[in-house]
C-alpha cells in the first residue's frame, strides 16, 4: 500500500488538517480548535492526537505515513525552529522536532503558512503546471510566498516572501503592525482597503454609495460599490491597484516568476481586481513583454494543507 501524507495548517483559531495520497489526491480534511492557553503548549499535542485518531479510523498506523507537513504563522528557520509565532503564543521553539517526537519520529517538515499556501497552489491549484511562481494573499493582512524550481524560498532568516511589508508609500504616517510605515499591507489588505475608503470619504463631500456603510465599511463593500461603478469606490481601488501593480513590478524584476497567483479573501473580486492590478503592473514593467502573468488562486482555505503535505515530497 502506498504511503499517505498529512498536511497541517496551524491558524490562530483552528488547526486544519488533511490526509493525502502522494499524488496530491485529498482523502479527507478536518479541523480542530487552536488551544492558545498556556502559550499554545497544547497545539501540537492536540494535532498529534487528532492525526492518530484519524489514521486509526482508517485502519492505518504511523508507519503508513510518509510524513507530515506543518504550516505556521510566522518566520520559520531552515531547521524548522521559530523565534516567535505571535498569534500562537510560541517563542524560541522547534515545532518540527516536537511534532516528530509526538508522532514516533515521523518525518515532519515545516514552513511559513503563506509560503506553504503558495506551494499548495503550485501543486494542485491556480499555479499548477508552473515551477516558478509568487503568490500574494490579500486577506486581513498581505502575505506572500516565493516558489522557484518547485521549492519554497524562505530566505536566510525566514522572511523570504514577506511581501506585505515591502515599503511602497513614503507619505504614510500611520504605523503598520510590523512597526514600519507605508507597507503594502496598509494599502492592499482587506483592512487597508477599508481604511482607504474611510480616508476617501473623509477627504471629500462627494456622494458615494460607500457612505451608507460608514466607519464599518469592509473591503467587500468597497469592491461591490466599485463594480457597480461608484466613482469614489473606483478611485479607492485604483489606488490599491496602483500600489499592488508597483509591488508586482518589483518582484518581477527581482524574481521573474512564470506567474503571480493572487489569493486571499479580497481575490474573490476575481478578474475585476486582477485586470486593474495588471494595468499598473504592465505600466511599471515596460522592459519586456515577456513577463509573469496574473492568475487567481483556486484552493481557497485548503491551500495550506495542500502545501504542507507537498513539503513531504521534497
Amino acid at each position: 500500500m502506498e504511503k499517505k501524507c498529512v498536511g497541517i495548517d496551524v491558524g490562530g483559531t483552528s488547526v486544519k488538517l488533511g490526509m493525502f495520497e502522494m499524488d496530491g489526491t485529498l482523502l479527507e480534511k478536518w479541523e480542530i480548535p487552536t488551544r492558545k492557553e498556556e502559550n499554545g503548549r497544547h497545539i501540537l499535542s492536540d494535532a498529534a492526537s487528532s492525526i492518530r485518531e484519524k489514521i486509526s479510523e482508517k485502519g492505518l498506523s504511523i508507519s503508513d505515513l510518509a510524513g507530515a507537513g506543518l504550516g505556521l504563522p510566522g518566520p520559520v528557520m531552515p531547521d524548522g525552529s521559530v523565534e516567535v509565532c505571535v498569534n500562537l503564543g510560541w517563542k524560541n521553539m522547534n515545532p518540527q522536532k516536537e511534532l516528530s517526537g509526538l508522532l514516533d519520529g515521523l518525518t515532519v517538515k515545516t514552513g511559513n503558512d503563506a509560503n506553504v499556501a503558495a506551494l499548495g497552489e503550485m501543486w494542485q491549484g491556480g499555479g499548477k503546471g508552473y515551477s516558478d511562481l509568487v503568490m500574494i494573499t490579500l486577506g486581513t493582512g498581505v502575505g506572500g510566498g516565493v516558489i522557484l524550481d518547485k521549492k519554497i524560498v524562505p530566505g536566510r532568516h525566514g522572511t523570504g516572501g514577506e511581501i506585505g511589508h515591502i515599503r511602497i508609500r513614503e507619505e504614510e504616517k500611520e504605523f503598520c503592525n510590523c512597526g514600519g510605515r507605508g507597507c503594502v499591507e496598509q494599502v492592499a489588505s482587506a483592512t487597508g482597503i477599508a481604511r482607504e475608503a474611510r480616508r476617501a470619504m473623509e477627504r471629500s463631500d462627494a456622494p458615494s454609495e460607500m457612505r451608507k456603510f460608514g466607519k464599518d465599511i469592509t473591503a467587500k463593500d468597497v469592491l461591490d460599490c466599485a463594480k457597480a461603478g461608484d466613482e469614489m469606490a473606483c478611485e479607492v481601488m485604483e489606488t490599491v491597484s496602483y500600489y499592488l501593480g508597483w509591488m508586482l513590478s518589483i518582484l518581477a524584476m527581482t524574481v521573474d516568476p512564470e506567474v503571480f497567483v493572487i489569493g486571499g479573501g479580497v481575490s474573490k473580486a476575481g478578474t475585476f481586481l486582477t485586470d486593474m492590478i495588471e494595468k499598473y503592473y504592465d505600466k511599471f514593467t515596460p522592459l519586456s513583454e515577456k513577463k509573469a502573468k496574473l492568475t487567481l488562486a483556486t484552493l481557497g482555505n485548503d491551500a495550506g494543507i495542500y502545501g504542507a503535505a507537498r513539503l513531504i515530497l521534497d
